[in-house]
């Protein structure tokens, strides 16, 4: 028996089939040789001229129609048994080979599939791309509208694939929120196979409807193809064509999303340093090796300390001193960033508890730890083992963080500030989120982006955007944090602003906790009442003035230059 298109078809026969069936013949046989012997007799009896037929030959006769029932009956059974039971295995044989949300093939009859139809192009001297189709951000759709709404957006980008996709290629849902395609094309005619993945950016790329919810959905596509010499004039294999397809994607994901590459096997290269890179990162964490260093943050009036922002740096015993921007990002992709940062804040927290009660600690919390519900009890958590005053304690979010789940976003923050932490809107001005949005959050404070405020002083359109940001924390009764502060100049334009506090490299590079203690000790000394201000105390401690802040300023160009 063989499956096609859902329907079913007897190639054979079994052997009960065949002894049933046999009955039924013979039985036949038999009715026909009994009924020719008494039919006669039983016609003549009728008509009164003869005593009838034999009573032994007459019940043989009954007894074999009652047999041709039987048989037949028992044959139309067994025959009907037969049917069902090909049909169950067929039925099991698709839920097997099959995707049951999408009715795509599922990874492993794809692989088959996809075989196949490479072997096919090779004799025909044709090609198969291998399309990987990556879905951005499906998580967040699970995470804040439920899987039921997830299985409908799957459900909705199947059927848009399937529109789309050529007659004759192979589709398939191979996990999660990846799909992939093998397509028949050309080896001249690229430009085919560079069209469909637009296209399929682009219909992804609609707005949908997910349960009673509008969602938007990117996808990351990656392509590769078969016609490339193979083992002994072989074609390649489909499974290594699906993974360069796969690191394609990956290419395309990092590099901005909702966009498709070709492998190339320089991304072979990039992906092999990055799987190291990330590997890494775990090792480092488990090792201890992210720790954190702390960057000074000023009264710009006054020139005191008020306290420090915690940055984390990796110090890897291969690598060096490496950049939050080089490893934050990829902790992010691998789903790190949040052990990462608790380890940070844990040790940052035992630091700050030695400093004076009068310095705050500023911490950087990242959009995909907002997005997890249990992350105000886990801060709290570690603000009790680490016997720190929450009062103390600010916390840093980008404004990115806001296009997520706004509601969640607020209870998080709401319960933190219930708790006595203050929090702060990082890169103010870089982000898309009206004033309303922002004046229903519980802000304390508003960071203007280091991307204003470097060039305030030479730039005239950063300048008025610096001052009409300072007006605006003003006007909404928020404290305003400049950060990027790295000449004199651009402290000497910021001051006209008004209470601003402020920090950056003319206040000198972050430092570790153990090389924080001149800092800490100028600004004892400056709280003792001494009457001399913070400059007069040491050289080194706040240039905001005059001779110190030139000696900063020609220390920090001679470590550019």
């Amino acid at each position: 028996m063989t499956a096609t298109n859902g329907s079913t078809r007897i190639e054979g026969t079994r052997p009960f089939d065949v002894v049933a069936l046999g009955i039924v013949t013979a039985s036949i046989l038999l009715f026909i040789a009994t009924g020719s012997a008494i039919g006669p007799d039983i016609v003549a009896s009728w008509m009164g001229h003869g005593p009838g037929p034999d009573r032994f030959i007459v019940n043989a006769f009954v007894l074999n129609i009652a047999i041709i029932i039987f048989g037949w009956s028992r044959y139309r059974q067994l025959s009907q048994e037969l049917v069902e039971r090909m049909k169950a295995e067929a039925d099991a044989r698709h839920l097997a080979e099959t995707d049951p949300l999408t009715g795509f093939l599922n990874r492993r009859s794809f692989h088959a599939r996809a075989e196949e139809l490479v072997a096919e192009a090779h004799k025909a001297d044709r090609a198969v791309a291998f399309v990987m189709i990556d879905l951005d951000n499906f998580k967040l759709v699970n995470d804040y509208n439920g899987h039921s709404a997830g299985d409908e957006l799957l459900r909705e980008c199947a059927e848009r694939i399937a529109r789309i996709v050529p007659v004759g290629s192979a589709m398939s849902r191979i996990g999660g929120d990846e799909f992939a395609l093998a397509v028949p094309f050309e080896p001249g005619n690229r430009e085919q196979v560079d069209r469909l993945a637009e296209t399929l950016l682009t219909q992804i790329g609609r707005t949908a409807r997910a349960g009673t919810v509008t969602v938007e959905v990117t996808a990351s596509i990656g392509l590769s193809r078969s016609d490339k010499p193979g083992i002994a004039g072989r074609p390649v294999s489909a499974h290594a064509m699906l993974e360069e397809a796969d690191v394609a994607m990956y290419h395309a994901k990092h590099r901005g999303r909702n966009s498709f590459d070709w492998f190339d096997p320089q991304m072979g290269e990039e992906m092999r340093f990055r799987t190291q890179f990330e590997n890494q990162i775990r090792e480092g964490m488990r090792k201890r090796e992210f720790v954190p260093f702390y960057e000074r943050q000023i009264d710009l009036q006054t020139g005191k300390l008020t306290g420090f922002e915690m940055l984390a740096r990796w110090k890897s015993p291969t690598l060096g001193l490496v950049s939050p921007e080089i490893f934050i990002p990829i902790a992010e992709d691998i789903g790190a960033i949040a052990e990462l940062s608790e380890l940070v804040i844990r040790q940052a927290l035992e630091d700050a508890r030695e400093w004076d009660p009068s310095l705050s600690l500023a911490v950087n919390i990242s959009p995909m730890q907002l997005r997890d519900p249990w992350f105000a009890q886990k801060l709290l958590k570690l603000l009790v083992e680490a016997n720190f005053p929450p009062e103390r304690l600010e916390i840093e979010i980008t404004e990115s963080c806001l296009h997520q789940n706004l509601t969640q976003v607020r209870s998080l923050l709401t319960s933190l500030k219930n708790q006595g932490i203050r929090v702060t809107l990082d890169d103010f001005g870089t982000g898309y989120n009206s004033l309303a949005q922002l004046r229903s959050l519980p802000f304390d404070r508003i960071k203007i982006d280091r991307s204003y405020v470097t060039s305030v002083g030479s730039d005239a359109d950063n300048a008025a955007i610096v001052h009409s940001l300072a007006l605006l924390g003003k006007g909404l009764n928020l404290p305003i944090t400049a950060e990027g502060i790295e000449t004199a100049d651009v402290l000497e334009h910021l001051m006209q602003y008004g209470d601003l506090k402020g920090q950056g490299y003319l206040y000198g590079q972050p430092r570790p906790a153990g090389q924080l203690g001149e800092w800490l000790s100028d600004a004892a000394l400056a709280r003792q009442g001494s009457g001399e201000s913070p400059i007069a105390l040491s050289a080194t401690s706040l240039p905001v003035t005059g001779e110190a802040i030139c000696a900063e300023q020609a220390k920090l160009e001679a470590r550019r230059a």
